[in-house]
């Protein structure tokens, strides 16, 4: 009997399955996804992504599809669908050349621009381990990620080359953008010399390697190897009405989740990615009105800058053209929605997930006009429980509990081990959360001191840590506190030691100088002590109460 209800059970598994494939199909090709083709277009269709999987083989589908048509647009112009499969031929051959094969490891710390486009499938041509360093990070922090996770070689704009400065990786380094004249190797330089050649075929898949922070607050990397379903993407699509052969505006940094994933998606559809290498809300707007997108990728304090300059300046700009803007990275505060739904229009769809469990809820603009700052309903192919404190399931309208998602598609694991908690084959996403009387989802906050800032993930205490190396702090505590643009920020109390002195601005300097600019504490306030429990553990509560009475 058993066996039979273990036969049952992987049956009716392997028909949801089948049934979410075929669901998947059905989108992938309303969207123009998937097409009917000439047999010589499928049969070469088919040779690429057997040749290149299909992270190296997205732009050669793209080039054999949609050549001519303009695949990226950013500062120094347009290029097609068959110009950038033919920079990603000739920049895996200069990879080879240079010694990196399959499972090499390759950093990249790119802005937004076509450099990035060039070092992310040239590198999946090749079968590399790419990973996609954080632009904000310190010296300190990124050679210690990049020793960790085995970069052998870095490729970077040119204004990090005093940050990477002291990290010599085996196959050297590569400037992917300059705005002058170098001395050093270029991707463009190795373009040109490179013209017209055509790498073999690699005996590996690349694999993706996506920075996030575990609970301690150390960058981790959450590797991604490359499937076969259709179903992520299928899932999305059932929610988001992209279409083949329009054009997105990528304002969220492509070594994000996000931008990463949106830019992948546009070059699967065959659509324009336009971007810019640094955000300003103004450019942006400017952009929309002279390029016409009709998507908008976003954090939320992108999206807050842009609410903030169309409603001071009412006219300015025409964003008629979108028909999405698709937002995530951090919460989402009803207020904002509310704000974006006056200014733009019924066009703002939120997304909720992680880079260790993928997809978990989409929000549409009928979600969020009936439930502003929900993070929207499941789709199909994924579940998403609540569970409490000793994973009994959380059931009920607004009830709280920690949430866990499965969908298939989780991380495998962090590359220095350990993983998400799990719990019946779920994986935590860290948070807590409610679902209402409709199904949607809503985002209470973390399940740990985690905060985030302007889509980026912030540790209390990492920063507590490092002010601790400081010669003139005795003790420190840092906390969350809420922040109108960013969402959240760190806040630091400080003791300094006895005979010391400390400013406000060096204690801001010492963690600039050593972490992330987005983990600098705004607001810093001096002690004689801090408030402790008898076991020395200390009060942040009453750190927080000091704060809201200040």
């Amino acid at each position: 009997m058993k066996d039979f209800s273990s036969l049952q059970g992987a049956g009716a598994r392997l028909a949801r399955r089948v049934a979410d494939e075929a669901r998947a199909t059905a989108h992938a090709r309303r969207a123009g996804l998937l097409v009917l083709d000439s047999p010589a277009r499928t049969i070469a269709t088919m040779r690429a992504l057997e040749r290149l999987g299909q992270l190296g083989g997205a732009v050669a589908v793209a080039a054999i599809r949609h050549g001519e048509r303009v695949g990226l647009v950013d500062e120094r112009g347009a290029l097609t669908f068959a110009q950038l499969n033919a920079r990603s031929d000739a920049f895996a051959c200069a990879l080879r050349a240079r010694g990196v094969r399959e499972g090499t490891g390759v950093g990249i710390l790119c802005r937004n621009h076509r450099g990035f486009l060039d070092a992310t499938f040239g590198a999946a041509r090749v079968g590399a381990r790419v990973l996609y360093l954080n632009t904000d990070f310190a010296g300190p922090q990124l050679r210690d990620v990049c020793e960790r996770e085995g970069v052998a070689l870095l490729i970077h704009d040119e204004e990090y080359s005093e940050l990477v400065g002291g990290f010599e990786p085996r196959h050297g380094r590569l400037i992917a953008w300059t705005d002058g004249e170098t001395d050093g190797d270029t991707v463009e330089r190795l373009l040109a010399a490179h013209a017209g050649q055509v790498p073999p075929a690699p005996r590996e898949r690349a694999s993706v390697v996506l920075l996030t922070s575990g609970t301690t607050g150390t960058p981790k990397g959450a590797p991604r190897h490359q499937g076969h379903s259709l179903v992520p993407v299928g899932a999305l699509l059932s929610k988001v009405p992209y279409r083949a052969g329009e054009s997105t505006y990528v304002a969220a940094p492509m070594f994000h989740g996000l931008g990463f994933t949106q830019m992948i998606l546009a070059v699967m559809l065959g659509s324009t990615t336009i971007t810019r290498r640094r955000f300003a809300a103004e450019s942006v707007l400017e952009a929309i009105a002279r390029e016409r997108p009709t998507g908008l990728v976003v954090v939320p304090v992108m999206l807050q800058r842009i609410v903030s300059v169309l409603e001071s300046e009412p006219g300015r700009c025409d964003t008629g053209s979108l028909r999405i803007v698709f937002c995530s990275g951090s919460q989402l505060e009803a207020e904002l929605v509310r704000r974006a739904r006056r200014v733009l229009g019924e066009v703002l769809y939120n997304f909720y997930g992680t880079t260790e469990v993928a997809y978990a809820t989409f929000a549409t603009p009928e979600d969020l006009r009936d439930a502003p700052g929900c993070a929207g309903r499941v789709p199909f192919g994924a579940v998403v429980r609540l569970y409490d404190e000793d994973g009994r399931v959380v059931a009920g309208p607004g009830r709280v509990g920690r949430i866990f998602v499965g969908n298939g598609f989780q991380f495998d694991g962090y590359t220095g081990g350990g993983s998400k908690e799990e719990i019946g084959g779920l994986m935590s996403t860290g948070d807590v959360g409610h679902f209402d009387a409709h199904g949607r989802l809503f985002i209470d906050g973390r399940d740990d001191d985690m905060i985030v800032s302007g889509g980026e993930n912030l540790f209390p205490g990492e920063v507590e840590e490092l002010l601790l190396t400081h010669p003139a702090v005795e003790e420190t505590a840092v906390i969350g506190v809420e922040d109108a643009e960013f969402g959240a920020r760190l806040s630091a109390f400080v003791v300094v030691r006895g005979g010391a002195s400390l400013s406000e601005e060096e204690v801001r300097e010492f963690v600039r100088e050593n972490l992330a600019r987005y983990k600098v504490p705004r607001d810093v306030t001096f002690l004689s002590e801090l408030p402790r429990t008898p076991t020395g553990n200390v009060l942040k509560r009453e750190l927080r109460q000091r704060y809201a009475a200040a």
